[in-house]
């Protein structure tokens, strides 16, 4: 995979909008190993403590800081760069956000997304793009089997249907306009992705840290909720090789590609905070009386065969391998850890396959 990903990417230009956030930062970090030349597009990092900013990764690549929705300014960068390959991952990335600013939602994640199209459309360099959604943008109804990528669009929340409606414009574009100039579009809908350097709020793994920080007992809306868990490495590695498969055949792999876990490793969030507090070695939670304010889905999971069959990507970590490398992050980044090298060593371990595997959770009281 490595010597793969290494010749589709190396001297390469690169442009990753939302290289500030938690995957788009593992995403920039990875393409500078390849080889790429990286510039990236997104606001401001959240925290002082996110993934980006502790890497120091605004050293290693072209750091720019605007707004997706600002579409004049987006139209100069592409002109001005000269991008061969787009990764978008900007975005409003949250469902309890989506409620408290739907518009800014709509806007930034369907809005946005239209932006970057429109911009590739213009662009003379630009021959493919990987457009980033979510498993939350199809219609929900609680099925036990995973959705497939020709599943309805839909979405109950504001953030779920700005995700759908992105799906929508995505393979519009692609018909409408891009394939016929030569210009490869795809869009990849992760699952629940965790990892190292995530700070947002309303999330699972930074709740629980931030609570085990503060030596508090972490409070779960709902513990039984079902999600598909996954490391941040997972659906990057789904991602880069989908670009360099589109490098060497456009028309076959331009389309809609789901990257999850296998089945038997969708867990409910309980076992997720298990596994994190035995890993950490301390922590507790209590769950919440119902309150039914705003809706989330109970259980949400991906049919991955598509990928599995046509693009030979595969999950490579059990859940407890990547509980594992989840809290060694949050264990090593206030300690003067240099996590560039960690987040590299991550990198380069998941890619020689995880010398890793069979990591016990239980085991693991350190």
């Amino acid at each position: 995979m490595k010597e793969l990903l290494e010749s589709a990417y190396k001297g390469r230009k690169v442009l990753v909008t939302g290289q500030t956030g938690f995957k788009g930062s593992w995403l920039a970090l990875w393409l500078k190993e390849l080889g790429a030349e990286v510039v990236g597009y997104a606001l401001d990092p959240k925290t002082d403590k996110d993934n980006f900013v502790v890497t120091k990764l605004s050293n290693q690549i072209k750091d720019l800081r605007a707004d997706i929705r600002n579409k004049h300014k987006l139209l100069k960068v592409f002109k001005e760069e000269q991008p061969e390959i787009v990764f978008h991952l900007a975005a409003q990335p949250l469902v309890l956000e989506s409620y408290d600013n739907p518009l800014e939602t709509f806007e930034t994640n369907i809005m946005g997304t239209a932006n970057v199209l429109e911009a590739i459309s213009k662009s003379d360099s630009v021959y493919a793009g990987i457009m980033i959604t979510s498993d939350k943008c199809y219609e929900n109804r609680e099925m036990i089997w995973g959705y497939r990528e020709n599943d309805p669009m839909g979405g109950y929340d504001p953030y779920s249907a700005s995700k759908g409606s992105a799906e929508l414009i995505i393979n519009s574009y692609r018909k409408s306009f891009l394939a016929s100039d030569g210009k490869a579009i795809a869009s990849a809908r992760a699952g629940n992705v965790v990892g190292g350097g995530d700070w947002s709020k309303y999330r699972l793994i930074p709740d629980i840290v931030r609570a085990i920080e503060a030596g508090q007992t972490l409070e779960l809306r709902n513990p039984q909720a079902t999600r598909p868990w996954q490391h941040v490495l997972e659906p990057l590695g789904g991602y880069l090789l989908l670009g360099a498969k589109m490098m060497a055949d456009p028309a076959k792999y331009a389309d809609a590609w789901n990257f999850g876990p296998y089945p038997h490793e969708v867990k409910p969030v309980e076992t997720v905070v298990d596994k994190m507090i035995r890993c950490f070695g301390k922590g507790e939670w209590k769950e919440l009386p119902p309150n039914n304010q705003h809706h989330e889905a109970n259980l949400l999971t991906l049919d991955i065969t598509k990928a599995l069959s046509k693009l030979g990507w595969e999950p490579t970590l059990n859940l407890d391998e990547t509980i594992f490398m989840t809290v060694d992050w949050y264990k090593n980044y206030n300690t003067g850890t240099d996590m560039y090298e960690l987040c590299r060593n991550q990198i380069d371990e998941y890619v020689k396959g995880m010398p890793v595997n069979n990591v016990n959770i239980a085991d693991n009281q350190q």
